[in-house]
This record gives structure tokens, sequence and C-alpha cells, in this order.
């Protein structure tokens, strides 16, 4: 079994910056992929960014240029610095784990979610 536990959600103004952080733990694979997603209220859950293991990262459009994503596969904890906030980033935050085991077999995991809200 894996946990998640993300932290650094919060309130902030337009054009400021917050940092999230999720930390895994449990049976973690040295493959793994670790991601951040968001949904909005009223919308489909969407990539917000991804890292793999060996460090290979992916973006989603909308925040190409404000967000990186980094890892500590030491700590197996992620991090996803948001600069530049819009009032549109406004969402919950989830981290997701997706591990490839050698056995060929892949299992993801959720975290519970944390809340960014961006003021005008």
């Amino acid at each position: 079994q894996v946990q998640l536990v993300e932290s650094g959600g919060g309130l902030v103004s337009a054009g400021g910056s917050l940092r999230l952080s999720c930390a895994a733990s449990g049976s973690i694979s040295s493959r793994n992929v670790m991601g951040w997603y968001r949904q909005a209220p009223g919308k489909q859950r969407e990539l917000v960014a991804s890292i793999t293991s060996g460090g290979s990262t992916n973006y989603g459009d909308s925040v190409k240029g404000r967000f990186t994503i980094s890892r500590d596969n030491a700590k197996n904890t992620m991090y996803l610095q948001m600069n530049s906030l819009k009032p549109e980033d406004t969402a919950v935050y989830y981290c997701n784990i997706l591990l490839r085991w050698s056995t060929g077999r892949e299992y993801d995991y959720w975290g519970q979610g944390t809340q960014v809200t961006v003021s005008p």
C-alpha cells in the first residue's frame, strides 16, 4: 500500500506564488511517475504536470512557463512551484503516483487533495 500526503495549498492573490509538496510512503517501485492533477468545480480532472523517476517532465499547456515540477527521489517527495498564479488556477490539486514493477504490473494511487484558491 502507498500513501500520498499533500501540503502547501492555500489562498493567494493573482500573480502570487505557492509551492505544493507530496510525500509518498509505503512500497514504492524504483520506476514510477509522479504527477499533479487538478479539478475545478464543474470541470474534469486535468493533468498539471508529471515527472518520472528519471526526471523527465511533462506540463499541461495552461501552466507551461509558470509552474515547475521537481522531485527528491531519496525522500520520495514531489514538489510543484507555482508562479504567476491566475484565478483560473483555482482548483483542488491532487498528487498521483504510478508505480511500474518489474513484473509488468502497474498501480496508481491518489492523495486526498489540497485546495488552491487564487483571488483576482
